[in-house]
């Protein structure tokens, strides 16, 4: 079979990937080579889709190696075997390169893979290509925020944006770039890609998947998790990476809370008798485009529709007391340090010499002087406040939730569509990201339908911490009964 195009590979799944690989009606190697295709036409050419920085120039090394070991064996390597997977550029994969977007570590090689991409390699997966990201993952609404090596365009409509930080890995997933992708969120950077791109993402509970070998931006906010073009893959990809991780003590969190496998939370009756809150106060008809709140109106009645037991709507009466609230630039400064301490001889170890060596997009300057001078964040007034104001918010949240019976929260990912590449000015993001971030929750984005011009939205659905779980089922089961997901029309199966 070695050399011959796999006909199931457009939207191909995890499941149907490993039983052709069972069936011996594909191997590793041919996979491989078709994504390779793939990318080679449409991602510096035709669309230009430009949502990968570095292709593992091992790749067909390592699938080769796992069909010889198939060969020998008869049994797959692992849960992951030959699956290929796009991982962020501010995850450390040994031996390509970590930029994090920024031209100041362009060639920066870590000698040591993250813990995450240690566990998928064990279970067996290829690491195909690092994906493009907003520069220092600073940019929610799109990653034009970066020159390296170009920014991300949306496969539905390349004029618009792929949604940020971690859109090179929603756009090559939408693109069939790739089987199963890894993103980092702090603000969004998981969920505004997966809205934008018409896949599926999961902003873990912070101690669910470990962060060792990323380069993160807000500590208390950075989680790092799963996306994929369908749920069944996201829990496939999730049971390999969550996980205590002694690199990473926030983990310690996760001991206990943590199911045997994620795949239990597969049921078509999931959303039955889950009580959900649709909150408005999220995306007021004066800040929203009327086509996504149709979207979204469409999404509630069919929750309903599943046995969902709807409060619409969920008021929270401080709601207007908590805004987005920023991170203080002396944490981003400090978490930023940390990853940068590590580098080799050459590379920039402070914020200070990133700006000394010119190599940032002007977008960032301001941003980039203010964490730069920005003081120690246990001296820091800024961050005492902000995690006092976190705390209330998170009070006033949970008296509305517990007052109306609420466990789960639901609202567009954002209540416009995705914006024009480059557009600051003509019209908001409406991004709702900020609100589970600021809780400190975990959400999930699962594709609710297209408004103008083929734009994807995303239904965003919010839980308390360790509801990652529940958070699927409720993912899986409205999927299930909608599948609004179809592929992009400007990277068709090559012939």
């Amino acid at each position: 079979m070695s050399g011959s195009v796999w006909q199931g590979l457009m939207e191909a799944s995890v499941d149907s990937m490993l039983a052709a690989y069972q069936a011996r009606e594909t191997d590793v190697r041919s996979v491989v080579r078709a994504y390779l295709d793939r990318i080679e036409a449409y991602d510096r050419r035709g669309p230009a889709l430009w949502s990968l920085i570095a292709v593992n120039p091992d790749v067909m090394k390592e699938a080769e190696a796992l069909d010889r070991a198939f060969a020998a064996s008869g049994k797959l390597s692992g849960p992951l075997h030959g699956v290929p997977a796009l991982i962020k550029d501010n995850v450390d994969v040994a031996g390509l390169p970590t930029t994090g977007g920024s031209r100041a570590l362009a060639g920066w090689l870590p000698p040591r893979d993250a813990t995450l991409v240690t566990k998928l390699r064990a279970a067996g997966a290829i690491i195909l290509a690092k994906t493009t990201m907003s520069e220092f993952a600073r940019g929610g609404i799109d990653n034009i925020n970066s020159v390296l090596p170009g920014f991300a365009r949306n496969p539905y409509n390349t004029a618009h944006a792929t949604g940020g930080s971690s859109g090179g890995t929603g756009a090559a997933l939408a693109a069939n770039f790739g089987t199963i992708g890894i993103g980092s969120d702090t603000w969004g950077s998981i969920r505004n890609p997966s809205s934008n791109n018409a896949i599926v993402g999961l902003r873990p509970s912070r101690a669910l998947v470990s962060r060792h070998g990323m380069m993160g931006l807000y500590d208390a906010r950075d989680t790092v998790g799963p996306m994929a073009r369908t749920v069944a893959d996201l829990v496939a990809l999730l049971d390999v990476i969550a996980g205590v991780d002694p690199e990473d003590p926030a983990t310690a969190g996760a001991a206990g809370k943590i199911p045997p496998t994620f795949k239990t939370c597969l049921k078509a009756n999931g959303a039955n008798r889950k009580r959900i809150g649709v909150l408005r106060q999220a995306f007021p008809p004066g800040g929203s485009d009327p086509a996504v709140t149709a979207l979204l109106d469409r999404a509630v009645a069919d929750l309903r529709s599943l046995g969902a037991e709807i409060v619409d709507p969920l008021v929270v009466p401080e709601f207007d007391d908590h805004p987005a609230r920023p991170h203080p630039q002396s944490e981003v400064r400090a978490t930023l340090e940390k990853y940068l301490a590590k580098t080799g001889p050459g590379y920039p170890k402070t914020v200070a010499d990133v700006m000394a060596s010119q190599k940032f997009h002007p977008l960032h300057e301001a941003g980039l002087i203010a964490a730069s001078t920005a003081p120690n964040p246990n001296e820091d007034p800024a961050v005492k406040k902000l995690e006092a104001d976190e705390i209330r918010m998170r009070e006033a949240y949970e008296r509305a939730m517990t007052g109306a019976g609420v466990d789960f929260l639901v609202m567009p990912c954002a209540s416009f569509p995705p914006k024009l590449n480059g557009d600051r000015n003509t019209t908001p993001a409406g991004s709702t990201t900020w609100i589970a971030s600021g809780l400190h929750w975990p959400a999930i984005i699962v594709p609710m339908g297209y408004s103008h011009d083929d734009l994807p939205s995303g239904l965003q659905v919010v839980g308390r911490p360790w509801s990652d779980a529940a958070l699927i089922e409720i993912a899986y089961s409205y999927e299930q009964a909608t599948h609004h997901r179809h592929p992009p029309g400007t990277v068709p199966p090559l012939n």
